[in-house]
Parts: structure tokens; sequence; C-alpha cells
């Protein structure tokens, strides 16, 4: 059984969500995935890197990384220990190294060399789940309904109005999907990690710079915190 909304939920019309993503997609026209890649499998392994780490480092050590082991056969011969080398810095690097090697192997040995075009494919790589997923699925292959729940996605996506109070990324995803149009799902993903890091920060929302204030539930009811001196100033 559904679980029932809170009284002071007022869900986003599709109206609504769709002016959002219109706003979303004018605002950060080339909002793409901010890792750098030249191979799909290089995405895969850098996605892998990104967990519990920025974007920005993961793009410091992937370019001695990739020449090192520049195929994914050199990456199947590695030395787990040699990649923990190259990848410490990204952090958890003893299961990251191990996933990467272990991953090479999977792809070569059951795809040809190839990404899989399936989630069921995908989350059986090892280090894979759905979140990566998605984000191979949407980049990769254009894939319609392709949702990215990260935790910039978690935090925005409560505070506009699309989700009741989840936190569960599984859920997040299913109810996305069902209110994004398929076609501007992965960008719409994109856009978020862009607007969750230049406006609506986790600690301090710059609601008034925001280009979807007039649009959001949180803005609306007033239960995001803002700087001082971004605080609105009472209705006379």
């Amino acid at each position: 059984m559904a679980a029932a909304l809170r009284e002071d939920f007022d869900m986003r019309t599709q109206e609504q969500v769709n002016e959002i993503v219109r706003l979303l997609l004018a605002e950060y026209p080339e909002a793409v995935c901010s890792l750098d890649y030249g191979k799909d499998y290089e995405l895969l392994f850098s996605v892998r890197l990104s967990a519990q780490c920025t974007d920005e480092r993961v793009n410091m050590v992937t370019p001695a990384l990739f020449e090192r082991f520049p195929t994914l056969e050199a990456f199947a011969e590695a030395d787990v220990a040699e990649v923990e080398k190259y990848v410490h810095s990204c952090g958890f690097y003893h299961a990251k190294a191990r996933d990467i090697v272990n991953c090479a192997i999977v792809l070569l040995e059951k795809h040809n060399g190839k990404v899989p075009d399936t989630m069921e494919e995908l989350v059986k790589l090892p280090g894979v789940g759905r979140k990566t997923a998605n984000l191979l699925l949407g980049d990769l292959y254009r894939v319609p309904g392709s949702v990215v729940v990260d935790t910039h996605c978690i935090r925005i996506s409560n505070r506009l109005g699309l989700v009741d109070n989840l936190r569960e990324p599984e859920k997040i995803e299913a109810a996305l999907r069902k209110i994004l149009p398929p076609e501007s799902s992965s960008d719409f993903c994109h856009c978020i990690v862009h607007h969750g890091r230049a406006v609506c920060d986790a600690r301090s929302p710059r609601c008034e710079q925001c280009c979807l204030r007039e649009l959001c539930q949180a803005y609306e009811q007033g239960t995001v915190r803002q700087p001082r001196s971004a605080q609105r100033t009472p209705k006379a």
C-alpha cells in the first residue's frame, strides 16, 4: 500500500514539472557529465571512482590511469595493487581498484569489450548500482527515462515538491520516471547537479538567484534556510 502524502505536501502538477524541466534546460544548456572520458569503459571506471569523491579529483587521477592502462585488456591484466596506487586519492581505493580490474575482465569475457546497454546487464558488473547504470544508459546510449539519483537529485527533488520526503534513491528514481519527460530525464539530472552546485546548496541555498523559486514547494512554504543576506523581507 502506498504511503499517504504529508498534509503539507503540495505535489507539483505535470504542467509545473514540465516548466521546471524547461527552465533548467534553459539555465544550463551545456550541462553534461563533468567526468572526462574518451571510451565507454573509461566513463564506467570514472563513475566508479567518483563514489564518495568529487568529479574534479577523479579528472585529476584518470589521465595518468588511462595512460598507464590504455586498453581494456591492459586493465584486465593489471595488478590490482598497481591500480590502487593510481586511484588512492579517490578514497576507498582497495574496493575501487578491485572493481575496475574485475569489471574489465567481465566486459571482455561476457560483453565483447563493450559496456552493456541494459539495466539488467549493467548492475551485474562489479561495483555498478542503479545510479551508475542510469548514467551510462543516458550518456552512452541516450536511453529515454534514465534517471540518475545522486545527493543533489535527492535534495532538490524533495525541495521542489517532485517527491514527498523520500530519501531512498530507488523510490525517487521510480517517482521521477513517472513525471519527467522520458527524452529529457537524463539531461534534467545533469542540470540538477549543476543547479545544486551553483544555487541550491545543501546548507545555504541562494533562492533569490534561483530560476525555479516560483515553482518550488520549499520556497513557497518558507522551509529552506537561506543565507541571512538573502532572506526575504516579510510582506507588510
